[in-house]
């Protein structure tokens, strides 16, 4: 009812607005509604737990839940090239109107870099289902004091590449979602200038992640630049950036503390400098690249004794072949991807962290957007396998082997296929669970269907399954299972 009613209200003001501003050239009402059903087993990889390892206390073999996602955006464009854009969403759970029960389990969002549980997914006091969340605010400026300058202030959705740096800053804002790799909101408080010299382009973003109580020396900022150019040829492009990410405050530790530069600690920062490309050398054949290097300073935890040097790399190789698509009435794709992240031999031990003044060579995922698998991707993020030691945006190797089909005009199959395997060997901080030094972890398939009813609505059938590797230990390494469905309107 109380959307209902939200909505109606918005509907009036923006009717409103348009007829008593002339000065409005116009505005744009859209947005979508979606529901998604999906049922899971073993996402801890034990399904003979008595009780997870996690916080919550409650056995998570099996779960099934539905949940509907709903985003109305108001787009207006006004005079002297000024618009404006504001985006409500409201997540929500089926038959959990207030929040009373949550699935726990596995379900606890992770600090990779110590493997401490930083949220037991605790829904927040007086949340209610029908709250609605602001995604998008922003007001947008085209030729801003120069014609080929834009600038956009507020909450907006930042994306450079293929998300591999900054994609998304996922967000469940009242922990409303049992998946919360699902969300809708992945938007920045950020201030973004792009100047636009056809065929360069350049942006230049300053982000504030989080505001801790007014100080300005304790807070998270995120802060860069990226440069393309497209070429004439080969379809080709190419993209320079830099990202500083200064963290100043890392939330509460197990310790009961937390660190900053006013504790004598340091700052966790990271500077993030890469490149990407693209280019077909044939036709219906691309081949695209992506190198970074991070450097700065790595403080893990609060009682860390000095700052460590930050050294670490990642890459993504990648090749798409679309020259079957006109031999066969069913126009396959095929892919295939090569992902690497640096690693630290130890990561996620406490002792090592404190104690140690070598070079940390972790990788930090940074604010990364673009996900290839349904469970691997997530797992020791949101969710923490028996095995805790094994964080999937960091120490690991994986390929993905993947490939799209067209059975009918309305209906796509999407496959893939990926290996995952650690880049170097490390410990868990915790002796409550026994790993393998092997450093193989494990194989995932998924099998994706989608299928357009019509121009407006989409169907979806997900099914996931991932084989753990010999890096588990036996009774840790059974299979984990995913199949969702859902279905969604978009007007």
């Amino acid at each position: 009812m109380k959307l209902a009613k939200l909505l109606l209200v918005l509907g009036l003001v923006v009717v409103a607005s348009t007829m008593a501003y002339a000065e409005t050239q116009s505005v744009k009402v859209s947005g979508d509604l979606g529901v998604r059903g999906m049922v899971r087993n073993n996402y801890d990889l034990d399904r003979a737990d008595a009780s997870p390892v996690n916080l919550d206390g409650e056995s998570s073999d099996y779960a099934q839940d539905v949940s509907s996602t709903t985003e109305v955006e108001v787009a207006a464009d006004l005079t002297d090239n000024v618009g404006s854009v504001v985006r409500l969403v409201n997540q929500r759970q089926w038959g959990d109107n207030n929040y009373t029960n949550f699935a726990g389990g596995e379900l606890a969002i992770l600090d990779p870099r110590t493997n401490n549980a930083i949220a037991n997914r605790t829904v927040l006091a007086n949340a209610d289902s029908f709250d609605m969340d602001l995604d998008l605010a922003y007001i947008n400026l085209k030729e801003f004091l120069y014609s080929p300058l834009t600038l956009k202030i507020g909450r907006q959705d930042l994306w450079f590449g293929k998300g591999f740096i900054i994609g998304a800053q996922q967000q469940d804002p009242n922990n409303q979602l049992y998946a919360p790799e699902y969300t809708a909101i992945n938007s920045f408080d950020s201030v973004r200038a792009t100047l636009d010299y056809n065929p360069w382009t350049i942006d230049v973003v300053y982000a504030l992640i989080r505001e801790n109580f007014r100080r300005s020396d304790d807070d998270t900022n995120l802060t860069g630049a990226n440069v393309g150019y497209v070429f004439d040829e080969y379809k080709a492009e190419a993209e320079a950036y830099y990202w500083w990410k200064q963290q100043r405050y890392n939330g509460t530790t197990a310790q009961g503390t937390k660190f900053s530069v006013r504790d004598n600690v340091g700052s966790n920062d990271v500077h993030t400098l890469g490149m990407r490309g693209s280019f077909d050398p044939i036709e219906d054949w691309t081949i695209a690249l992506e190198g970074a290097a991070q450097l700065g300073k790595y403080v893990g935890i609060a009682n860390q004794l000095v700052e460590r040097d930050r050294s670490a790399w990642a890459f993504d190789a990648g090749v798409e072949c679309r020259t079957f698509q006109d031999d066969f009435a069913w126009r396959p794709v095929v892919g295939l991807e090569y992902i690497y992240y640096s690693g630290q031999e130890n990561i996620g031990n406490q002792a090592a962290d404190v104690n140690a003044n070598g070079q940390y060579n972790g990788w930090d995922t940074m604010y990364r957007g673009k996900f290839d698998t349904a469970i691997r991707e997530f797992q020791n993020i949101y969710y923490r396998t028996a095995t805790a030691s094994t964080p999937s945006c960091t120490n690991q190797h994986q390929v993905l082997l993947t490939g799209t089909i067209e059975p009918t005009d309305s209906l796509n199959v999407d496959l893939t296929y990926g290996h995952f395997w650690l880049a170097q060997e490390y410990a868990s901080n915790t002796t409550a669970v026994a790993e393998n030094t092997d450093t193989d972890l494990g194989h995932e398939i998924d099998i994706n269907l989608t299928w357009d009813y019509t121009e407006d609505v989409q169907f979806g059938l997900l099914t996931g399954w991932f084989l753990p590797g010999n890096h588990f230990a036996s009774g840790q390494d059974d299979p984990a299972t995913d199949v969702v469905g859902s279905v969604k309107l978009s007007f």
